[in-house]
Formats: structure tokens, sequence, C-alpha cells
């Protein structure tokens, strides 16, 4: 289907190290099918990589709200949090 196409696309980008363009497909990928956890987990890891620590929450929440067993997302959901804190401690 069109919304896992554009979610496989959006990997290749971002193993090419082209997070923009990645994160592209991956929102049409949600907005094609906004009940497709995947895709917010793919833009999550690209969110959390960029330093976007509380878009990357957002993500890996949702992914959690639409399957609570994604193990890999709490444990992203879980670092994310951790990074952002300790972000704040260095006063970045």
């Amino acid at each position: 289907d069109l919304a896992t196409a554009l979610n496989n696309r959006g990997q290749i980008k971002y193993f090419r190290v082209e997070f923009a363009a990645a994160m592209e497909d991956y929102t049409a990928a949600i907005q094609c099918q906004p009940g497709f956890e995947v895709p917010y987990y793919n833009r999550g890891l690209v969110l959390y990589r960029l330093g976007c620590f509380d878009e990357a929450v957002k993500d890996f929440r949702k992914v959690l709200e639409l399957n609570p067993q994604f193990e890999d997302a709490a444990l992203s959901l879980k670092q994310a949090i951790l990074d952002k804190e300790e972000k704040q401690k260095r006063g970045y």
C-alpha cells in the first residue's frame, strides 16, 4: 500500500543521511494512513538524531498510543527524555 511504500522510501533516504527528504516521506505516509505507527517511529528517530527532542518525544508517544507493545519506541522515548534533560542541564 501507499503508506508502506512511502515509509520504505523514507528508510532509503534515512540510510543515505537525507534526513529532510526522509521526514517528508514519513510525514506523507502518516497523512496517508494515520494509524500506521512505523512512520511515526522512523520520523521520531530522525528528529532525535537532529536533536529535536520535544518533537521526537511526541512521535514516540504517538507510536505507543497506537501500539503499546512497540518496545523500540518505548526505549527511544526514554532515551529522548534523558537526552533532553541532559541538554537542559548543560544549558544548551
